[in-house]
């Protein structure tokens, strides 16, 4: 009984610990091979800009719409998709970097955000916008984040081979195909997509927290791409099921302790993984690097 109690009775009794399980493993499945393929791209940081960059969008749905799924949800496509266009638009127009032009846009688009809710007469909860309110998720809105989990999971497996080439050799990639550009703003485009149906359950400062961290988990266990993909994507599932059963149990926060759990795994491995500092401590052979 005291297992059931601490692993299966929550979500037993409370339709809204299902919902938030559910929400969570779907956001584990579109989120996690993203970030494995922005940290392979070397864009982890990009993530994270993006995932701020939709605040001003989101904030401005809520003005025109309420707590509407559609309004918050299409203004933060908006304003994921404006900012990555104009980041490499004007990284091609001109010498600035596109992690700059994105910095730069992030900063304007997270000010703008919180200069709108401030300025708000409307009684909105800030928080919620900002770390998620995962225990909040409506069928309508987990129909969504289950929507775009599935999506991404169809365009990663029909672009699989485009995308690891890129990845691993862009240069190559280039020279054989004529398609980089496409498969890098269908790249972007999915980095939107899983941001905003995240941005639903973890909020824009969390989000990029469930791509970012598992990638990183991940990589510190195997250097083969397939197997990191779904290490990663375990690692995602395992860090929402134990946040959200330790944020029931001890009264915290759901999204934050989702996060924190996914931060403790990537730690751990750091440590205990075969190409974290276990390597490092352990003999080696005669000659080996």
């Amino acid at each position: 009984m005291l297992l059931y109690d601490l692993l299966i009775g929550p979500f037993i009794e409370f339709p809204f610990m299902r919902r938030a399980l559910a929400g969570g493993l779907a956001v584990s499945l579109g989120a996690a091979p993203i970030g494995l393929f922005l940290m392979l791209r070397r864009m982890s940081l990009i993530g994270d800009a993006m995932a701020h960059a939709i605040l001003p969008g989101a904030a401005l749905g809520f003005l025109i719409g309420g707590l509407s799924l559609g309004a918050m949800t299409l203004g933060g496509l908006v304003a994921g998709f404006s900012v990555a266009l104009l980041a490499g638009a004007i990284s091609r127009a001109t010498l600035v970097k596109e992690d700059m032009a994105l910095a730069a846009f992030y900063l304007l688009s997270l000010a703008t955000g919180v200069l709108i809710l401030s300025g708000a007469k409307a009684n909105v909860d800030v928080l919620s916008l900002l770390f998620g309110s995962i225990l909040a998720l409506d069928d309508s809105t987990l129909l969504l984040i289950v929507s775009i989990s599935s999506l991404t999971m169809v365009a990663l497996a029909l672009g699989y081979r485009g995308l690891v080439l890129e990845c691993l050799d862009p240069g190559f990639a280039a020279g054989v195909s004529r398609h980089g550009a496409l498969f890098h703003l269908g790249f972007l485009a999915l980095v939107v997509l899983n941001l905003v149906a995240g941005f639903h359950a973890l909020g824009t400062l969390l989000v990029v927290g469930i791509m970012m961290l598992p990638a990183g988990t991940a990589r510190l266990w195997s250097d083969d791409i397939t197997a990191m993909l779904g290490i990663a994507v375990l690692a995602a599932m395992f860090a929402n099921l134990v946040g959200l059963l330790v944020s029931y149990h001890l009264g915290l926060a759901s999204g934050p302790a989702i996060i924190l759990v996914a931060g403790l795994t990537y730690i751990a491995s750091l440590i205990a993984a075969p190409l974290g500092l276990l390597r490092r401590w352990l003999p080696r052979r005669h000659l080996e690097a």
